[in-house]
């Protein structure tokens, strides 16, 4: 189901380094990585819900070592933050690199996998035209029908919304979600979608830091999805602090260690219109 930043490193400490040690014929004291190193590898050198990725870093390091005191090299066995980036080179995911949105159009879901819980950015973009959708991004069908029933809500309710029916009638929408080589399908990127395409009907950026994921009907109404603790634990690695969820998932929310989410604003929502009023200011008439 995945793990914490602080599960992996328990992980790290108990199971991973011993393993390591063992593997590469060090001793304990030819190496300590502390909690702030470790923090480090699983926030900036992994990306997964797991810990294989974790294992492949710290055997990195442990390579390193080793070839240090074969070659009777003189090392400090006190791993640093800096000595991580000398040993395995600069960091591969930049910390909060979903934090901060810069362009119109662009917004945050939250998907499931089977390994775990993983961040999903959705991209819409107008171009002249006659109000024809299209898709891209290696979608499912499910994925494509709730990018359909977005659109059919915003142009039901264009004038709540605040989206002039012009601006409908005569531009074309083009909705990608990036990592085109990994299939994508299920019902939770239904809201993702809507404010992206709100986002970009309006030229109004998406608030920073801020995910959601849930399910929409024709009407508006936001239903509830699957996966709610992998996607939280995903939406926290990336370094976004405020979630919007069905006020159903509440109960999901509940069942998740309270320390592994105390910095975390989560947002339950019944209705699309609050989802627009939270994302992006909007009130609908």
């Amino acid at each position: 189901s995945g793990y914490s930043s602080e599960e992996k490193i328990e992980i790290a400490k108990k199971h991973l380094i011993p393993k390591q040690l063992k593997a590469h014929g060090l001793k304990s004291s030819h190496i300590r990585l502390n909690k702030k190193v470790l923090l480090k590898l699983v926030r900036e050198y992994t990306k997964e819900s797991g810990v294989r990725s974790l294992d492949r870093e710290i055997a990195g390091v442990m390579r390193n070592i080793a070839k240090k005191i074969a070659f009777e090299e003189k090392y400090n066995p006190s791993i640093s933050e800096e000595d991580l980036v000398d040993i395995l080179g600069p960091y591969k995911f930049p910390p909060d690199r979903y934090a901060k949105i810069s362009n119109p159009g662009v917004a945050v879901g939250l998907a499931w996998t089977r390994v775990g819980g993983d961040i999903l950015f959705i991209e819409s973009s107008l171009s002249k035209g006659k109000s024809k959708l299209t898709l891209t991004g290696n979608l499912g069908d499910v994925m494509k029908e709730s990018a359909t029933t977005a659109l059919s809500y915003i142009k039901a309710n264009a004038d709540k919304i605040g989206i002039d029916q012009s601006k409908l009638d005569n531009y074309d929408i083009h909705l990608h979600v990036p990592q085109g080589a990994i299939p994508k399908d299920g019902p939770s990127a239904g809201i993702t979608m809507m404010s992206s395409i709100v986002s970009a009907l309006t030229g109004e950026k998406i608030k920073s830091g801020l995910a959601m994921s849930g399910e929409i009907t024709l009407r508006g109404k936001v239903l509830p999805v699957g996966g709610i603790k992998e996607k939280v634990l995903a939406a926290k690695r990336s370094g976004l602090k405020t979630i919007i969820l069905c006020k159903e998932n509440e109960k999901d929310i509940k069942k998740i260690n309270p320390n592994f989410i105390k910095e975390m604003n989560f947002v339950f929502v019944d209705q699309m219109s609050e989802v627009l009023d939270t994302v992006l200011g909007i009130k609908m008439k």
